[in-house]
């Protein structure tokens, strides 16, 4: 049954995660419209926003704590809500990191000269993390059993004198190759998520203020990805170009005066621009403009 705020403060109280996720989280929020100033100790955030109620909380404890209702909102990774096994809902896709916007992988590895080639391998040896029940299940999925031991940090220089392989986040890679690691398996692909409290997204006031912030932040991200656009294309060419433009929306077309010239606006991924410019000046558009988006919500 829906419930409605009555007689109470509406507020959403919203878990951000410190650490890794820290910085781009608080950027993503900027350019979402939300300044969020962090205090040199502390975890009660200041926020541009009065119906919402700030902490910087570790990713780990964030499911945990939306579950039991201490949060209404939150964000971490698919990670530490499968290892914490909170009931949650998952409100979007965030799909950054900590150094860009893409997914990372938590992986089994081995030393590089290790014997072991394969889960099946690990029969009865030590694997080091800090995701010992997502490592567990995975175990258990493969019908492998060894000794899974909770790591404090630092994972990577474990192998092969403190634990015979390890799981571990990859980002890039380099951490891994620095130590002379070899990835024998991907055990999850991971994503940051915007996750809420159950009884909270069943409030009217709550689910409408959740669904504001997770279409902002949906639109900042975009907004990242993507570019504007411009040209000047002349008429004989315009239906030729305006078929092969990429595009997330129809481009907006308007005729110069007085010219057989067209400006044409197109909104695309940025990644798709290295090649597409040069396609472009190819096939006759002239004056092109590239400029970055703020914010897309479509």
């Amino acid at each position: 049954m829906e419930t409605i705020l009555s007689g109470e403060t509406k507020k959403i109280i919203l878990g951000i995660p410190k650490g890794s996720l820290q910085e781009n989280t608080i950027q993503f929020f900027k350019e979402a419209g939300f300044d969020i100033e962090v205090p040199e100790r502390g975890y009660f955030l200041e926020i541009n926003d009065p119906e919402i109620d700030c902490f910087l909380l570790r990713p780990q404890e964030i499911p945990k704590y939306i579950e039991r209702g201490k949060l209404d909102l939150g964000i971490s990774g698919d990670e530490c809500i499968l290892e914490s096994g909170a009931r949650v809902v998952e409100i979007c896709d965030l799909k950054y990191a900590k150094q860009k916007i893409k997914k990372v992988r938590w992986v089994l590895a081995v030393s590089a000269d290790s014997e072991i080639k394969s889960v099946k391998d690990l029969e009865g040896k030590i694997i080091s993390t800090e995701m010992v029940n997502l490592v567990k299940n995975y175990l258990k999925k493969n019908k492998v059993k060894a000794r899974v031991e909770f790591s404090w940090g630092t994972t990577e220089v474990k192998p092969p004198r403190f634990a015979d392989a390890v799981v571990d986040l990859v980002e890039t890679g380099t951490s891994f190759r620095m130590h002379n690691l070899r990835a024998i398996d991907t055990i999850l692909t991971s994503s940051t998520k915007l996750i809420a409290n159950k009884d909270a997204f069943k409030n009217k006031w709550k689910r409408e203020k959740i669904k504001e912030i997770s279409l902002l932040l949906q639109g900042a991200l975009r907004g990242k990805e993507s570019v504007i656009l411009i040209m000047h294309i002349p008429g004989e060419k315009l239906k030729k170009i305006l078929k092969m433009l990429p595009r997330l929306k129809s481009p907006s077309v308007r005729k110069i005066t007085g010219q057989n010239w067209y400006e044409v606006k197109v909104c695309c991924r940025e990644k798709e621009n290295r090649e597409l410019i040069p396609k472009l000046k190819r096939m006759g558009a002239e004056g092109l403009v590239e400029y970055p988006l703020i914010k897309l919500v479509l």
